[in-house]
């Protein structure tokens, strides 16, 4: 059957992409969406687009009667499901096949078999797979130590957890089948060997229904935070031939065991000493496609659609890679306090173009990032012909790119590419457990300096009355006009986001109308305009790209970005928040908390008090400091803003000390 009309069932970047494929090959597209995301990119790019009511997840996008209820309104033939949500739904993919639609993916039976990891591996034993052993919780003792908890219907590190003493377990297995309950409807965990320093390859299939199946090379995914991945590469580095055979064979037998057609990722980890075990098979796209993509000079959208009109691959095997490609996820949120999703207004997003690099995203400037959904706003890949030639590429490719408005981890990433262990490809899934602490300590930029041109490009402006035409072009008078006493220092506060520090930058107008910095020595002020600023320091020629948006300033430097907040001259006491109290740091949902906790009861420094679920991530409200917990205004089931006061706790100044555990990730 030829496809004229696909129905993307998924949001975001991962339906504009499937659309940009579809435009190539003639092919209508349609587009879901929920009420938050009436007006999100996937929604303007397709041709035809079908309301979901509500706007959680489980209210539209995870509703399967729904979705082909809209496809079967927009006239479409075929269904595509991209990633996450119903994409590993065997139910779904036979109700989609019931109402005589075209499924882009593999089969039901393989989907089923895949679904459960405890089932999957149970099968790819027979199939001669390498696996790690399981083990009974209950009968686990101090040698099985640490172990490895796992959704057996689970993705995306929910469920998950690591146990490294006995006394935790019964308690971490509690908390692990309550969030795969909570997240896929399935409580159902299992238990393996932990194996540290391991390493997260992958082997990318594609199977047609001619009994054809390719294994397009290796990617490797071992930087990852709450056990979600963040930079992924290809071929994976560092594999002798030896291992890349076996992977290669595990793959092709894992595929035929399901009778596999379509695209699909078989998952290995990888221990230090080079054995591989198999993980799970993702029967579907994956987020890190474009790597694969890159080095074989393949469209994997194009050859699903292909696949899933019964036409053959278009050999017995696949073309030759060349090259090395490297993918960095962007994510609203914050590394430095415990990955914190952001959310808010996108007011820019500009990343550089140019020969090797790819933009997929699903945000323009000028979306807004909301609470119900994943908080990645956009992947940049990087293609050159070697490992470090990519690696250069996207990491200065994401130094020059322009964001403005919720925190990211770009430096993050930026960091981590020029990583010392990542330049020489030291890969493993503990690299932010052991290097996070540096990655995101103050960076070597100059802020003092970047807030000075936004103070420059505040005065000219206000000078103008607005945007217009650099210092140089003004009447000296014009100047004059807006100030009592010419030589006068003036003085501005700043706040540099998201780390609090403050600046206070002096500057001068004197009557040549230039304003120039006061008391900052081996500066000087070449060109000053409301939205550049080009200054001397130190003998070297330095530009600033200014954007303000309300009371935030935004500075974009060749090497470093900044965002400021003006600060009155004087603080409000008013806006203090009294000691103890426990805010929300994000929007989000209450899911639980402690046990017995109330109003009144004894609490210590750094115990866990309330879970928040937000943004696909669950996490905890820690005790600031050992004292009574005086007020108590969270619930389960409770909606909660930023900023809302949770709860309050009293230090008391006479309890022993009690050390902060370092929180466990917890999705």
């Amino acid at each position: 059957m030829t496809i004229t009309t696909l129905l993307v069932a998924n949001r975001g970047e991962i339906a504009c992409r499937i659309f940009r494929t579809c435009r190539d090959l003639g092919i209508t597209t349609v587009a879901v969406y929920s009420d938050a995301d009436a007006d999100a990119l996937h929604v303007r790019e397709a041709d035809l687009a079908v309301r979901l009511p509500g706007a959680a997840p489980a209210d539209t996008y995870l509703r399967g009667d729904l979705v082909v209820a809209a496809a079967r309104a927009a006239g479409a033939d075929a269904v595509h499901p991209g990633y996450g949500f119903l994409s590993e739904n065997a139910v779904f993919a036979a109700a989609v096949q019931d109402a005589g639609l075209v499924w882009v993916g593999p089969p039901v039976k393989a989907i089923e078999l895949m679904a459960s990891k405890t089932r999957a591996k149970e099968l790819m034993a027979g199939a001669g797979v390498p696996l790690l052993a399981p083990v009974d919780p209950a009968t686990a003792d101090e040698g099985d130590l640490p172990l490895l908890l796992k959704a057996a219907a689970g993705g995306g590190g929910r469920g998950m957890r690591i146990v490294r003493e006995l006394d935790a377990l019964p308690g971490e297995l509690l908390a692990a089948a309550a969030e795969a309950a909570s997240a896929f409807g399935d409580g159902e965990v299992f238990a393996e060997p932990y194996v540290e320093r391991g390493r997260h390859v992958e082997v990318q299939v594609m199977a047609d229904a001619h009994d054809t199946v390719w294994t397009l090379g290796t990617r490797d995914c071992s930087l990852q935070r709450r056990h979600q991945k963040v930079i992924e590469e290809a071929p994976a580095p560092g594999l002798d031939d030896a291992l890349r055979t076996r992977l290669n064979e595990a793959a092709v037998a894992a595929a035929r065991a399901v009778g596999y057609r379509g695209a699909g990722t078989v998952e290995f980890l990888v221990s230090a000493e080079g054995r591989p075990y198999f993980l799970e098979m993702n029967t579907r796209l994956q987020v890190e496609h474009p790597v694969t993509e890159a080095v074989f000079g393949l469209d994997l959208v194009a050859l699903q659609l292909r696949v899933a009109e019964g036409e053959p691959l278009s050999a017995p095997e696949p073309p030759q890679p060349s090259g090395h490609a490297v993918e960095a996820r962007l994510y609203a949120e914050d590394p430095a306090r415990d990955w914190q999703p952001q959310t808010g207004a996108l007011l820019t997003l500009e990343v550089p173009e140019g020969p090797g690099l790819r933009l997929d995203t699903g945000y323009t400037g000028g979306d807004t990032i909301g609470v119900h959904y994943d908080p990645m706003i956009a992947k940049v890949i990087a293609h050159a012909p070697t490992r470090t030639e990519a690696v250069r590429l996207l990491a200065r490719a994401l130094e020059r790119t322009r964001i403005h408005g919720p925190v990211t981890n770009r430096d993050l990433l930026v960091r981590s590419l020029r990583h010392p262990d990542f330049a020489a490809a030291r890969l493993d899934t503990g690299f932010y457990d052991r290097h996070l602490a540096d990655l995101t300590a103050p960076g070597a930029g100059d802020p003092a300096t970047a807030a000075l041109a936004a103070t420059l490009a505040e005065a000219v402006r206000g000078a103008e009355g607005g945007p217009g035409a650099p210092v140089a072009g003004l009447a000296p008078a014009r100047f004059g006009a807006w100030r009592n006493v010419p030589s006068q220092p003036q003085r501005k506060r700043y706040r540099s986001e998201p780390d609090g520090t403050e600046h206070e930058v002096a500057y001068r107008t004197p009557r040549t109308g230039v304003p120039e910095p006061h008391e900052t020595p081996g500066t000087r002020v070449l060109t000053a305009a409301p939205d550049r600023v080009t200054l001397e320091v130190d003998g070297v020629t330095r530009h600033f790209a200014i954007t303000t948006h309300a009371d935030r300033v935004h500075v974009d430097a060749t090497d470093a970005s900044y965002t400021f907040t003006a600060l009155p001259r004087f603080t409000d006491p008013a806006t203090h928040t009294a000691p103890g109290s426990l805010l929300a740091p994000m929007p989000g949902t209450v899911v639980r908390l402690a046990e017995g906790l109330a109003a009144g009861v004894t609490v210590e420094a750094g115990q866990p008090l309330i879970w928040l679920e937000a943004m696909k991530m669950e996490h905890r409200i820690l005790a600031p400091a050992s004292g009574t917990l005086t007020a108590l205004h969270a619930a389960p089931g409770h909606q909660v803003e930023v900023g809302a006061l949770l709860a309050v706790v009293q230090e008391d100044p006479a309890a022993t000390p009690v050390p902060v555990p370092v929180p466990e990730e917890t999705a």
